[in-house]
């Protein structure tokens, strides 16, 4: 993968990620295109794919190419303030929304330890990571409810919920109707204001 330097992740260096070889922290960073995150060698983060991978030779060239630092190897040198890790989870979130997502799966694709997560997006958002996904999934439905023709299953494989009935209960929970009443209600509404 070429680097801010176009050089070329060497095969050692990419031992070094897999292995979290720590004689390699401060000798390079390396940073990860889907998630945002640059992290040192030693991080005991999953291992990313190769494809996405990014090498940085110092914080700053890392920092101005748009990464975040680890929260779980503290890559920069300092623990990064939970207000930012929360963004960082939210844009994860919104990123990976239309995949099965867990409290597990979010907190490892931002470095993190699950409960801790938890903890700390509810203190800052007064939400918890789980009631997050499910807005962002509402407005998305209600999106493609709107502006599409897309049948309920399809919305629901495009928003990340793969059960109907559950997609169904859940809408209905979160707007007062089922996704197809919305659809005619809203389709209803555009006609009267068109007259």
């Amino acid at each position: 993968m070429v680097t801010a330097k176009n050089s070329v992740l060497t095969t050692e260096q990419w031992k070094a990620i897999r292995e979290n070889d720590e004689n390699f922290d401060d000798q390079f960073f390396y940073a990860v295109r889907t998630t945002k995150i640059f992290c040192r060698p030693s991080c005991k983060s999953r291992v990313p794919n190769f494809n996405n991978v990014t090498i940085f030779y110092n914080v700053d060239e890392a920092l101005a190419a748009g990464f975040r630092p680890c929260k779980r190897c503290k890559s920069a040198g300092f623990r990064l303030p939970d207000e930012e890790w929360v963004l960082q989870a939210e844009a994860y979130m919104r990123e990976h929304s239309s995949e099965q997502l867990t409290l597990d799966s979010v907190a490892e694709g931002c470095h993190g330890s699950p409960y801790h997560l938890h903890r700390v997006f509810k203190q800052v958002n007064g939400i918890t990571p789980l009631e997050y996904i499910h807005r962002i999934r509402m407005e998305k439905a209600i999106f493609y409810l709107r502006r599409t023709d897309k049948s309920i299953r399809e919305i629901c494989t495009l928003i990340g919920v793969p059960n109907a009935s559950y997609f169904a209960t859940m809408f209905k929970k979160g707007t007062g109707q089922t996704p197809r009443k919305f659809r005619k209600s809203d389709e209803n509404e555009v006609l009267r204001h068109e007259i």
